[in-house]
């Protein structure tokens, strides 16, 4: 390995970074023994490369902020070493410039998400990661006829706006948003494109709608983003709100819509 004449910044922040989580690491923390007495605080980094698998210059160089190129499968052996977080998981793969890890388990629901999907006054909903509705609030179920109002049994909303005809009929220009739509889920599925649950939604779609098959053949992409939404409601008359879309940061894979109401 070539070494350089003086680090980048983010080889600097990484440095840095593994060192302050080496130095709050305790023997007792990870299941060694104490050992010889310390002469500053944490591990020690033959410690965190043992525990790791790692060759202990490795771990030298990498807090000295030396250009080391580390795979996937050690950065996350390094982590797990230093009991990282999923957030700060994360931040050590975007300070190596390696993709953030795929997680593949099903993330799980926090109760407080679920409780503020009704605590929201207009309508509001929560989506996983195909998009099915996990929670909906009363105002939700009030507007969303042919997805989410009791006598509706499709709680998908890419299968509700494609085969739903209420649905399709609820929804202000109708062809645009469902289009728009299918290039927002392309985006947000794009992590998870080969899990089965997507892949059998997509393959489902595209041989029960011409529209969804158009769509997506398109190869259409739109970050998914709020502003003006208008509903045809069958008892209200003309609706309008303004979209927000939020993801929550302890469920990155979920997805949380609101719709407040304006003027029209």
């Amino acid at each position: 390995m070539s070494e350089p004449s003086a680090p980048s910044s983010r080889e600097a922040e990484l440095g840095a970074f593994l060192r302050a989580h080496r130095e709050r690491l305790t023997p007792a923390d990870v299941g060694l023994p104490p050992g010889r007495r310390r002469r500053t605080p944490g591990l020690r980094r033959e410690e965190v490369a043992q525990l790791a698998g790692l060759s202990a210059t490795w771990v030298t160089w990498l807090e000295q902020g030396r250009p080391v190129s580390m795979s996937a499968r050690a950065l996350t052996s390094l982590a797990q070493a230093l009991r990282l977080s999923r957030a700060e998981h994360g931040y050590l793969f975007a300070l190596a410039g390696r993709p953030a890890p795929r997680d593949d388990a099903e993330p799980a629901v926090p109760p407080a998400l679920l409780a503020s999907v009704h605590a929201i006054a207009g309508p509001a909903y929560l989506l996983d990661r195909q998009w099915n509705a996990l929670a909906w609030n009363a105002a939700a179920a009030d507007l969303f006829v042919g997805w989410l109002d009791p006598g509706s049994t499709e709680r998908n909303l890419m299968r509700a706006m494609f085969l739903s005809p209420t649905l399709q009929a609820l929804v202000e220009d109708w062809p645009h948003r469902a289009a728009r739509l299918v290039a927002e889920f392309r985006v947000h599925s794009l992590r998870h494109a080969e899990d089965p649950p997507t892949r059998a939604l997509v393959e489902g779609l595209r041989a029960e709608s011409a529209a969804f098959r158009a769509a997506w053949a398109s190869q259409d992409v739109e970050e998914r983003q709020g502003g003006r939404r208008g509903f045809h409601h069958p008892t209200r008359g003309l609706l309008a709100f303004e979209q927000i879309t939020m993801v929550p940061p302890a469920a990155p894979g979920l997805m949380l819509g609101m719709l407040l109401p304006t003027a029209g």
